[in-house]
């Protein structure tokens, strides 16, 4: 399976996609106006793919995304979301949950099945304010995610869920399906027992973790699989460096980096310093080198940081550069480089 040659054509369209998980209050919050005024600037500044999930705020994300969008032309833009969480109302669900302050407030209920995948598809139309979405990713069905209960739950995907999304596809009510996730290993998993469109991979093909290059974007390319890359700065340090500026300790994947990434990532920016290459434009344009990678979706929660996000994407870097992460063992000598054939 792979997507509609038009809507992969669309996907791939510069400039970056959006992700919406700061605008579900990610770490900190982020005012409705402010939000629903960054995503119509994006717009306006050609941006075209919009991702987000009920997870993001428990539907906060989602409702901001849909108040920009739904008076711009529908069929101007790609708009994905993640279904296997639905969302219950409850009077005392906590302000905080899942590393979104200020939720909405519902708690979550995980249902992979073909039932709870088309109501969580509706409730996020419905959160939207909108007829249909392009792309659905199954949300975090991995065994870091789900613990003891990730056999069921996977089973509850592989036999309900994704042949649920496989009949909206064809009934014409969604352009394609895959997974979103944050695990390589769920993915070739996953791969082995079902056809897939797209996957959503946030982290794991970045300056700092290429842990999806040996199989994982193979097998892709192999059978037509795009990937959507999000979380190009891994959760903050490739954005931020190994030493922040204020003080704070770096981020890595949603937690504290270990030591061996803040090593590894303050000896990729002595390199950014010998040849005047910002970390984050490095960090932004070194995934969509990889054929397999549709696009890079980068968060942003304030406009600022999305215009610097589109400028470091547009930075010119030298070959040089590139090659000497490559000679100092600083990236996998078979990921290809902007401008540089991989090494097999």
């Amino acid at each position: 399976m792979t997507l509609d040659a038009a809507l992969l054509a669309r996907l791939r369209a510069p400039p970056l996609g959006f992700g919406g998980a700061p605008l579900g209050n990610l770490f900190r919050a982020v005012s409705d106006a402010d939000a629903t005024a960054l995503v119509a600037y994006a717009y306006d500044a050609g941006v075209r793919y919009f991702d987000t999930a009920a997870h993001y705020g428990h539907g906060r994300s989602e409702r901001r995304i849909g108040d920009a969008l739904r008076a711009r032309p529908r069929d101007d833009y790609l708009l994905s979301t993640k279904v296997g969480r639905l969302l219950e109302p409850r009077a005392d669900a906590p302000r905080d949950q899942h590393g979104f302050v200020d939720t909405l407030p519902f708690v979550q209920r995980y249902d992979y099945g073909a039932k709870g995948v088309r109501r969580s598809l509706e409730d996020s139309l419905q959160r939207f304010g909108l007829a249909r979405v392009d792309l659905v990713y199954v949300h975090d069905i991995d065994r870091d995610t789900h613990g003891d209960a990730h056999a069921q739950r996977l089973a509850d995907a592989l036999e309900g869920g994704l042949p649920a999304l496989a009949a909206l596809k064809a009934e014409g009510r969604i352009g394609g399906y895959g997974l979103g996730v944050n695990d390589v290993a769920i993915c070739l998993q996953v791969l082995g027992l079902a056809d897939l469109d797209v996957i959503l991979l946030a982290g794991r093909y970045t300056l700092a973790d290429q842990s999806a290059l040996p199989a994982l974007l193979p097998e892709c390319e192999r059978r037509g699989v795009a990937i959507v890359l999000g979380g190009p700065f891994n959760s903050g340090i490739l954005a931020t460096g190994a030493r922040p500026a204020d003080g704070s300790m770096p981020y890595f994947n949603y937690g504290l980096a270990p030591p061996k990434i803040v090593e590894r990532v303050a000896a990729i920016e002595q390199v950014c310093v010998e040849f005047d290459v910002p970390l984050p434009a490095a960090a932004l344009q070194f995934p969509d080198a990889h054929p397999a990678i549709a696009t890079v979706i980068p968060g942003a929660r304030s406009v600022a940081e999305f215009d610097a996000n589109l400028r470091l994407a547009q930075v010119a870097i030298p070959r040089e550069f590139w090659s000497t992460l490559r000679e100092r063992r600083l990236v996998d000598p078979c990921a290809p480089l902007p401008g540089i054939e991989a090494t097999r």
